[in-house]
């Protein structure tokens, strides 16, 4: 296995049989010509934020099939740009929205060209979810949704998968990936491409959104999945010829944007 160096202790839980048994994110993937491949995660978190991330990439490097390198980031917190072939992650007090996290990827084609992850401390400096075990679940959870990964289970009350791709009440026992998100990662990058987005060095084809900034849910586009309660939680930005913006949002418990009064700041 293939694991960042850094202090922090990996969890796997074994599978549950309730899970989802395919939780791949359409046909999302970075493109690559060889396994395990390295894609970078650039800090633009403040300290909290700093070990939470830290453990995340400890966690999925454990993957036989890819790496992850925690870099110094390109962007900033609040404005959170995405970069060419890696992964921005952004923290900042993004409004009482009513959404803790979102992933958004850039797509042309089925391959992922970038990527950023964005933590919302509005709702993570409130006495619910600012504990260690909330920050992980998400931080985890956002990151995986880059890879091409989506939930394993989305109802909110079942017992807890023990994976961070568990839509779950109850972080506790869901701070970090487990065998099954695993294993769909080596299914997801089974195959090789002929070209790589992981880098940008080698990819010809730019997205026409390559510098655009979609933070509000009014930029996000159309709603392409729904969680077994109803919520919205995969949009879809179509700029034609096969390049998309896809967003997936970790909505606070029991509250969605769109069913709110409060407003973004």
């Amino acid at each position: 296995m293939h694991r960042n160096m850094g202090l922090a202790t990996l969890v796997v839980i074994s599978f549950v049989p309730a899970a989802q048994a395919n939780h791949a994110w359409s046909n999302y993937h970075w493109a690559r010509q060889s396994n395990p491949f390295n894609l970078r995660l650039g800090d633009n978190v403040s300290t909290v934020w700093d070990g939470v991330l830290s453990t995340a990439s400890i966690d999925w490097s454990a993957s036989t099939v890819l790496d992850t390198t925690i870099v110094t980031g390109g962007t900033t917190g609040r404005q959170c740009r995405a970069s060419l072939g890696r992964v921005e992650v952004c923290n900042a007090t993004y409004g009482n929205n009513g959404w803790l996290g979102i992933a958004q990827i850039w797509i042309i084609g089925s391959h992922i060209t970038q990527g950023i992850v964005k933590v919302n401390d509005t709702h993570f400096n409130t006495s619910t979810y600012n504990k260690l075990e909330w920050r992980r679940l998400v931080m985890c959870q956002e990151i995986g949704h880059t890879f091409g990964l989506t939930h394993q289970d989305e109802n909110f009350n079942n017992t807890p998968l023990g994976t961070c791709m568990d839509y779950s009440s109850n972080p506790i026992p869901n701070q970090h990936p487990n065998q099954h998100d695993y294993d769909q990662l080596v299914t997801i990058y089974s195959h090789f491409d002929t070209l790589t987005t992981v880098g940008g060095a080698s990819s010809t084809q730019k997205h026409p959104a390559e510098k655009g900034d979609f933070e509000g849910q009014g930029q996000w586009g159309r709603v392409v999945s729904e969680t077994r309660s109803g919520k919205k939680q995969t949009y879809e930005l179509d700029f034609g010829g096969g390049h998309k913006v896809v967003t997936f949002v970790t909505w606070v418990e029991g509250r969605e944007r769109g069913k709110e009064k409060d407003k973004e700041k």
